[in-house]
């Protein structure tokens, strides 16, 4: 799931000096012999590091997976005397947002502010309009506690779905894949750029980084959108939201590589990849999650991304400001750490003569 691609070196922290030659200590291995093991410490570290990322992504991905449920679904409640009745039967799974008619339950729907909209339907019959673009995870489990408080009060539940998902993405996930891929494009981008400290200058390695963003969300948005016809958000928000957690998901990986060594692109991994696309409301809706699941999120870029690709797509962009400042925010303040670094390392070294 995280390849190594490009040229690899142990040593990653940033140099500002112009590029020089590699020390021979670094491009010729020591030879090996009967007398001459490797320090424990050697072959313990990318043991330990593969046994936390395996136990890490089964333990995000199938354990958030394997109970998922509804907590505060928002739900538009036409009528006061309906919207208590659901209030007091369903607790805590709903949060209940009570409206004067249809008309403007609807609009919250259309508009993301809800993820369904509840009505009376005349005599022993409720109406429930669904936005099928939120994720099946959601509406399903809309319908099933709606179901549940028809079934005890003796009503017929007809459900519409009012905002559905495009037709080349039947399942809902076009948004989490293109995603995560930009996201794994970005962490291999950031993985070839440390093993060139020694070939490239830090502005070089910043042009590379920023302008191979641009590129790889220009051909994320074309494929998913004209192409495949998979997302059909506007084409130049999709493409700069896309190029926005490809610039993300590089420089972070690049700042945390830079200031933790061989040990960051494994933290980037866990960050970005794991913790990062289990949590990031596709395959399981954020309102099914569990508390602290749902509030990292909306905080990492690929929560952000899903979220700003879905609302662009189908709500008309109404709510893809938070979650575009939240991309913009980790790319920038990561490339500003990552320009600072050499200036904290030459005061340092001043301070120490």
């Amino acid at each position: 799931m995280t390849p190594t691609v490009g040229p690899a070196s142990a040593h990653t922290q940033e140099a500002a000096s112009p590029p020089g030659p590699v020390p021979a200590e670094a491009s010729a291995p020591r030879p090996q012999g009967p007398g001459n093991r490797p320090p424990l410490r050697t072959l313990l570290q990318p043991a330990l590091i593969a046994l936390v990322i395996v136990s890490a992504f089964i333990g995000c991905y199938v354990g958030l997976q394997r109970d998922p449920k509804p907590h505060q679904l928002p739900v538009a409640v036409v009528g006061s005397a309906l919207a208590h009745e659901i209030e007091q039967s369903l607790g805590d799974s709903v949060d209940v947002h009570p409206v004067a008619n249809a008309a403007a339950a609807r609009h919250a729907v259309e508009g993301h502010d809800v993820v369904a909209a509840l009505s009376s339907g005349g005599a022993g019959r409720l109406s429930l309009e669904v936005a099928g673009a939120t994720g099946k995870s959601t509406t399903s489990a809309v319908e099933s506690v709606v179901s549940a408080y028809a079934a005890g009060s003796g009503r017929h539940v007809t459900t519409t779905d009012v905002v559905p998902l495009a037709h080349f993405d039947a399942r809902g996930l076009a948004g989490f894949y293109v995603s995560f891929g930009v996201t794994l494009a970005g962490f291999v981008l950031a993985q070839n750029a440390l093993g060139m400290a020694n070939l490239l200058r830090l502005r070089h390695r910043f042009w590379l980084l920023a302008g191979v963003s641009v590129a790889i969300g220009t051909i994320a948005a074309t494929i998913a959108g004209p192409v495949l016809d998979a997302v059909p958000a506007p084409f130049l928000p999709l493409t700069a939201t896309l190029a926005l957690l490809a610039a993300a998901a590089a420089f972070t990986t690049k700042l945390l590589g830079t200031y933790l060594g061989p040990v960051g692109v494994p933290v980037a991994t866990l960050l970005l990849l794991t913790v990062g696309n289990s949590t990031s409301g596709a395959t399981i809706s954020s309102d099914l999650l569990p508390a602290v699941a749902r509030a990292v999120s909306a905080l990492l870029p690929p929560g952000a991304a899903v979220r700003a690709v879905s609302d662009l797509s189908y709500f008309d962009g109404a709510h893809a400001g938070l979650p575009l400042l939240t991309l913009a925010l980790w790319a920038v303040l990561s490339a500003l750490l990552v320009a600072v670094k050499p200036r904290l390392r030459r005061a340092r070294s001043l301070t120490a003569a």
